[in-house]
């Protein structure tokens, strides 16, 4: 039997247009173990990186179209830009809806039969709703329409609920999507800029995700 597997975010653009959240038990890094350690230590550089960068990268006028794993802003107009000392009140107060955009590669159409597609795992902000594919800077009909129905979701119809959009740090995906949701008509979006790196880097809880299904799914 021939296994296959999701590939890794890629830092350049693909094409969007493929189209319940459950999860298993929350974990922790070991931070007891050198393998952990080092994994933080590079989380905690990366974050430091990013923070210094900011300043530069200006704002764009509208979506981030290209080279989606890349600097981004301090800032995004209209939203609220949280660190991960904000998120985890937010988290730990159940007072806003986490939403994780990461992309993730569709099984292929056309593998051989017998092959076994294995999707690469995602641990995620307990609680978090994920919609993969839904920050590239264009969206095919199927998945704007899919978008919409995910923030619905995560905020029970609710567009004045404050909403928390996350992916990694040093992804235009989360920046996209907080202002895409604002364009939809979420008047109360936080985007959390450092995303599942700062908050593994400060050794909080994660908990392995499955994504809401596609359109094609």
């Amino acid at each position: 039997m021939t296994a296959a597997f999701s590939s890794e975010v890629g830092s350049g653009s693909r094409e969007e247009n493929a189209p319940k959240q459950k999860t298993g038990a929350p974990f922790r890094f070991n931070r007891n173990g050198s393998r952990a350690a080092t994994w933080l230590a590079l989380i905690a550089t990366i974050l430091a990186a990013a923070g210094t960068r900011a300043a530069d990268v200006p704002e764009p006028e509208s979506y981030r179209l290209e080279d989606y794993r890349a600097p981004t802003p301090a800032t995004l107009r209209g939203a609220k830009v949280i660190g991960t000392e904000a998120a985890e009140k937010l988290w730990r107060s159940h007072s806003a809806s986490f939403v994780d955009v990461l992309p993730r590669p569709p099984r292929p159409r056309n593998l051989p039969a017998g092959t076994l597609w294995r999707d690469k795992p995602r641990p995620n902000i307990p609680g978090s709703i994920w919609l993969p594919d839904t920050g590239y800077g264009e969206l095919a009909p199927d998945m704007a329409g899919y978008f919409v129905k995910g923030l619905e979701k995560a905020t029970h119809g609710d567009r004045a609920r404050l909403l928390v959009l996350y992916c990694l740090a040093d992804c235009w995906m989360s920046w996209n999507a907080a202002k895409r949701a604002q364009e939809i008509g979420y008047s109360n979006v936080a985007w959390y800029r450092e995303g599942t790196d700062g908050w593994i880097a400060a050794g909080l809880p994660l908990e392995e995700a499955i994504p809401e299904p596609r359109p094609d799914e």
